[in-house]
């Protein structure tokens, strides 16, 4: 795709079009998500969604996974204790989903299986079914969470994120 018709397609949606894709309840149910899915290990899940690029970013060319790397940074994923805090990312405009792991999980998780859990997330982002993706990506690094970083009997995860996913 060329930059012009890259730039119209991010600036043609807005934070409407986000809002249809992901409305007030549906929000809810993925924060109840990720809440009941940290308490089954240490880590920490956060859900971004951005309807485009910014302007900037489509000028140079930058892809999706770069905007994620930068909003696991901003969302300050990266500051959790155990350094396993988890990024999940949706780009409207793309359909495209991207997952940033911190250094912890990362090491124990290899990048065919992180492709796999975003393969099967983009086909439910192409059917326009952005809860259906973002509700089989938590459950995916929920499953991964609880294997490397289980809580111990009796043991809580202080909740260092917030579950609501993030808009832009």
């Amino acid at each position: 795709m060329n930059k012009l018709a890259r730039i119209l397609k991010h600036r043609w949606l807005d934070e409407g079009d986000l809002a249809r894709a992901l409305d007030d309840a549906t929000l809810t149910r993925i924060e109840q998500r990720v809440a009941a899915s940290e308490k089954h290990h240490s880590g920490e899940i956060r859900v971004c969604a951005e309807a485009g690029l910014p302007l900037s970013y489509l000028w140079r060319g930058a892809s999706a996974r770069e905007r994620a790397l930068t909003m696991f940074g901003k969302l300050r994923v990266w500051d959790t204790e155990h350094n396993n805090g988890v990024l999940i990312y949706l780009l409207l405009a793309e359909h495209r989903i991207e997952i940033v792991a911190d250094r912890a999980l990362d090491r124990l998780v290899g990048a065919a299986e992180w492709q796999g859990v975003m393969t099967r997330m983009q086909a439910a982002f192409r059917q326009g079914e952005f809860e259906a993706g973002l509700n089989a990506a938590i459950d995916a690094v929920d499953a991964l969470l609880a294997r490397h970083f289980p809580l111990a009997p009796g043991q809580a995860n202080p909740n260092e994120l917030a579950d609501r996913p993030h808009l832009r």
